[in-house]
């Protein structure tokens, strides 16, 4: 009994440890974006006189409002079109392939090595020839292609964990391949799809790279990639760039917070039945 409290306390100070030092660098910037402009806050120092305006300016001078748009109209070219890919080529995989098609799904693996920085120079000519560079197009056809791979290889996984038997009992009842994908293994996969779309929001609202290199326009691009040129605007000015970033990165804390149970439900089914 006491070894088992004993360990209860331990693990309970280690994750009070490991929050304390995942929330230390938001608490560094959130001091920082406090201090008055054109400081040079020293280290986690909270300030005397906490400047709140410097949210407002930061959300001012950067266009906040056009980022958000700009940002929203890539995520929703690339968040539905991908799951709704990635789910329907996982069912094709792993309900409707045999062992002689398995090189399919090794493709996919394949292109999970792959980072973006290995692919971002040929992405730029062939962006480019398609006369896209410069536009969201340039971020959105990208993104869809380069999250195949993680997204395919996701829902696979699921769909191999859904029995057999409701295939075969929703042919017996008539249903083509199309009405058993849509009636039956879509309401199925529903945590699984939602915890993608989640990740999926949160790479492409924080996707730094593509935007800078295939959009010149800021107010074209992500949030994140727009802080590029906010910080070389503003980059002598350390409060009012920690308040900008902290403006950036709200949507996706909000974002996971809400929906963190199903985010945490979809990985939660795949490690009882993985």
């Amino acid at each position: 009994m006491k070894s088992a409290t004993t360990n209860t306390l331990l693990a309970r100070a280690l994750i009070v440890l490991l929050m304390a030092i995942t929330l230390l660098p938001f608490l560094s910037m959130l001091s920082a974006a406090l201090a008055p402009a054109g400081s040079y806050p020293n280290g986690l120092q909270w300030p005397a006189d906490p400047q709140w305006g410097n949210f407002v300016r930061a959300f001012e001078v950067a266009k906040m409002d056009q980022l958000l748009l700009s940002s929203g109209l890539i995520v929703l070219g690339v968040v539905p079109v991908a799951v709704l890919l990635a789910t329907m080529a996982g069912y094709g995989l792993a309900k409707l392939t045999t062992d002689k098609y398995k090189w399919l799904y090794l493709a996919f693996v394949f292109g999970l090595t792959l980072p973006f920085e290995a692919v971002i120079t040929p992405l730029y000519y062939e962006v480019r020839a398609m006369g896209l560079l410069n536009t969201r197009f340039a971020i959105i056809l990208p993104l869809i292609g380069l999250y195949m791979p993680f997204g395919v290889y996701w829902m696979r996984a699921h769909f191999l964990n859904v029995p057999q038997d409701l295939s075969e009992a929703a042919q017996i009842d008539g249903a083509t391949r199309w009405t058993e994908f849509w009636y039956v293994q879509v309401p199925l996969a529903r945590p699984a799809i939602m915890s993608l779309t989640i990740l999926l929001f949160l790479w492409t609202w924080n996707q730094f790279l593509l935007p800078v290199v295939l959009v010149q326009d800021p107010m074209q691009r992500t949030m994140a990639g727009a802080l590029g040129a906010f910080q070389g605007q503003w980059g002598t000015d350390i409060p009012l760039l920690c308040a900008g970033s902290l403006l950036i990165l709200t949507p996706t804390v909000v974002i996971f917070l809400i929906f963190q149970r199903q985010f945490v439900a979809a990985l939660m089914q795949g490690a009882v039945k993985g």
